[in-house]
């Protein structure tokens, strides 16, 4: 019974963050998840994400699958998006940066990002090499009014 107990214990110590990730967001302004994939590659040893223009729902839950060939990992960074609670799950050869500005794609990794995109409006984007973090590539991150 006390193993239990501390067993108990354990799981909502180590649990307490991942519930503790901000305040909870408003439900979304529709139920449909739509897929949407980003390409990463490199040229001239300069990260080129694809496609350039990123077109989502705003206020929606997405999955979003990145998928990468570059030979180097690669830091994604979409402003806002992936603070205050947005990023609902990731899994695969993603990690979150410490200052949640972005996630880490491993080289040649894929994985998935379930988010709660932002309000309507265009954004920056940017793939960055962790070789050269001067020279990101940037994109526009376009969130529109969800159909009904």
């Amino acid at each position: 019974m006390a193993r239990l107990g501390l067993c108990i214990a354990s799981l909502s110590i180590l649990g307490g963050p991942t519930l503790a990730q901000g305040k909870p967001l408003p439900p979304p302004a529709s139920d449909a998840m739509p897929p949407t994939e980003l390409a990463i590659s490199l040229k001239d040893g300069k990260p080129v994400c694809e496609p350039n223009e990123l077109r989502l729902p705003a206020d929606t839950n997405v999955a979003l699958t990145i998928a990468s060939t570059a030979d180097a990992p690669v830091v994604l960074t979409m402003g806002e998006q992936f603070e205050n609670g947005r990023v609902l799950h990731h899994d695969g050869d993603l990690g979150h940066v410490m200052s949640e500005k972005g996630f880490t794609v491993k080289q040649n990794g894929r994985g998935t990002l379930r988010l709660r995109t932002m309000g309507a409006g265009t954004y920056e984007y940017a793939c960055t090499s962790t070789r050269n973090q001067s020279a990101p590539t940037k994109g526009k991150l376009v969130l529109t009014p969800p159909a009904g």
